[in-house]
C-alpha cells in the first residue's frame, strides 16, 4: 500500500446562508493509499459525508483540490468526470438506491451498460458478480422480494461489476440490523482483500474499525485525528468515534 491513489489538499466547502458563511469543510488534507481500507468517522453534521462526496466527484470544493491517480477532479470536464465515476469508482449507499422495478440482475447490469457493454455482455457479468456476493439464486428477484441485507449485496455487486479501483460506501450498514451489518462489513473486507480495491466508508458504525487500515475522525469540518491499524483503540460506550481511549 505504498502508492497514493487519492490526494485531498486543503479542501474547503463553504455555503452562503444569508449574510453568513457556513463551513462544511475547513481545509481537509489527507492521502489515501492504493488498496487501503479507510473509515471516515464523526458525529452527524461533522462533514464526513461532504468529504465523501468530494472524493467521489459528486460535489466540488469551494477551495482546494481532490486528485485521483494524479488527475485533479476540478480540471476535468463533466464528460471526463462522468467517465471517472463510471470506470474508477463504485458507489454503495445507505438507502441502496436500487431501481424497484428492475430485478437484481438488471440493477447490476445497468452499470455495465453505462460502461459501454452490450446488454448480453452486461447480464453475463452481472450474474457472475451477483454469484460472488452470494446472490446467485436471487438474480431474478425484485428488490422488494429480498431482505435489506440482500438489497445491500445487490448494491455492492453493482459497485463491483465494473471492477473499479475505488469503492465509496456511505453508511453501508446504516439501515441494517447488527448481524446483517457485520456480514456486509465482512463482505466489503473480502472484496478489498481479494481484488486490491481501495475502500472508503463514511460511517457511524464502530464495527467498521475492525476492518479498517486507518480511520479519519472528523469534527466540525476538520480532521481531529488519523489512526492506523494497531493504533485504534475503542472505548466501551463510544458510539460515534469521537470518544477515544
Amino acid at each position: 500500500m505504498s502508492e497514493t491513489i487519492i490526494r485531498v489538499r486543503d479542501v474547503k466547502k463553504i455555503y452562503r446562508m444569508g449574510a453568513e458563511d457556513v463551513y462544511a469543510l475547513r481545509g481537509i488534507t489527507v492521502d489515501i493509499k492504493k488498496g487501503e481500507y479507510v473509515s471516515i468517522m464523526g458525529p452527524s453534521g461533522s462533514g464526513k459525508s461532504t468529504l465523501f462526496n468530494m472524493i467521489g466527484g459528486l460535489d466540488t470544493p469551494t477551495e482546494g483540490d481532490v486528485s485521483i491517480e494524479g488527475y485533479r477532479l476540478s480540471e476535468l470536464t463533466p464528460r471526463q468526470l462522468a467517465w471517472v465515476r463510471c470506470h474508477k469508482i463504485g458507489f454503495i449507499f445507505q438507502s441502496f438506491n436500487l431501481i424497484p422495478t428492475m430485478t437484481a440482475l438488471e440493477n447490476v447490469a445497468i452499470a455495465r451498460i453505462f460502461y459501454g457493454l452490450t446488454p448480453a455482455q452486461a447480464r453475463r457479468d452481472a450474474a457472475k458478480t451477483l454469484e460472488r456476493v452470494g446472490l446467485g439464486e436471487r438474480i431474478h428477484h425484485l428488490p422488494s422480494e429480498v431482505s435489506g441485507g440482500q438489497q445491500q449485496r445487490i448494491a455492492i455487486a453493482r459497485a463491483l461489476v465494473n471492477e473499479p479501483d475505488i469503492i465509496l460506501a456511505d453508511e453501508p450498514t446504516g439501515n441494517l440490523d447488527l448481524h446483517t451489518g457485520e456480514e456486509i462489513i465482512n463482505l466489503i473486507g473480502e472484496m478489498k482483500a481479494n481484488f486490491g480495491i481501495t475502500v472508503i466508508t463514511a460511517t457511524h458504525d464502530m464495527k467498521m474499525l475492525s476492518a479498517s487500515d486507518s480511520v479519519v475522525w472528523i469534527n466540525d469540518g476538520a480532521i481531529e485525528r488519523i489512526a492506523k491499524k494497531g493504533e485504534i483503540e475503542i472505548e466501551i460506550g463510544s458510539i460515534d468515534g469521537s470518544t477515544l481511549a
